[in-house]
């Protein structure tokens, strides 16, 4: 990791801080981080060393505002080596409601693709556009780009189907992405994670809630912890030899309806 920089999308908490907490500890010499202007992050950021971490106030669903948070990248640093992807939000409609006689809202439907989807494939394809720049390394590579998805792509539950269908959308992208890339020297992953401890979605759930979930998970019965899937980043990033994969980490956990 020593003297590659990077940009964590979702970065003020949850999975996306832990990278950048790992990516720190691993030797960075730079890690930008966006997330929404009223995130935690402008107190994350003056928490850390500013000659190592930059924090971006950007709604990934603004073009403008990615566009301005790449020129400021490319102003402070001539290279960008690793892109993780850890912004992204969940609702639990029914498609139909028999009881409430109510369909699922087209404006909750399209505010989750929006931001999991097309504000992922927007970061990813300005990322390319920079990457384009840097010296290959010895082996021919450029950068690594890490998309988040869930195992909810395969499993969903009742109420997930607009979540679902983001999380199938990312891990379907993951193959044509490495071999759109491949010619650029960017290597392409996507993780799908089970349910983790200490992020936005699972955080307002009870403790007997959590206990139920942890219980389905194969072993360790456990919630994943965020450093769990930061670790996972890092081994991406470092073995060059993965690409166009999804990775599931979720301990065997295999969600029921």
């Amino acid at each position: 990791m020593n003297g590659l920089v990077a940009l964590v999308t979702g970065g003020a908490s949850g999975l996306g801080l832990a990278c950048i907490n790992r990516f720190l500890k691993q030797g960075i010499s730079h890690v930008h981080f966006c997330d929404l202007p009223t995130s935690k992050g402008e107190e994350i950021a003056k928490s850390m060393d500013s000659s190592l971490v930059t924090y971006h106030p950007v709604d990934v669903t603004n073009d403008n505002e990615i566009e301005q948070m790449f020129n400021k990248i490319q102003e402070k640093n001539s290279k960008l080596n690793c892109l993780v992807q850890c912004a992204g939000i969940g609702v639990a409609f029914r498609c139909y409601n028999i009881n409430k006689r109510s369909m699922h809202s087209m404006e909750e439907f399209n505010r989750v693709m929006n931001v999991n989807v097309v504000g992922t494939f927007n970061v990813l394809r300005r990322t390319c556009h920079v990457m384009a720049d840097n010296q290959p390394d010895a082996r021919g590579q450029r950068g690594v780009i890490i998309n988040t998805s869930s195992i909810a792509a395969y499993e969903g539950q009742i109420g997930q189907v607009a979540y679902s269908a983001t999380s199938g959308a990312l891990a379907s992208m993951t193959l044509p992405l490495a071999r759109d890339l491949a010619s650029v020297g960017i290597r392409v992953c996507t993780i799908l994670p089970g349910v983790f401890d200490q992020t936005k979605m699972v955080e307002p759930l009870s403790d007997k809630s959590k206990s139920l979930l942890a219980m389905m998970v194969t072993f360790p019965s456990q919630l994943g912890l965020p450093d769990d899937f930061a670790r996972l980043t890092q081994n991406i990033i470092e073995n060059n030899y993965l690409n166009g994969e999804n990775i599931r980490l979720d301990g065997a956990m295999r969600m029921p309806p």
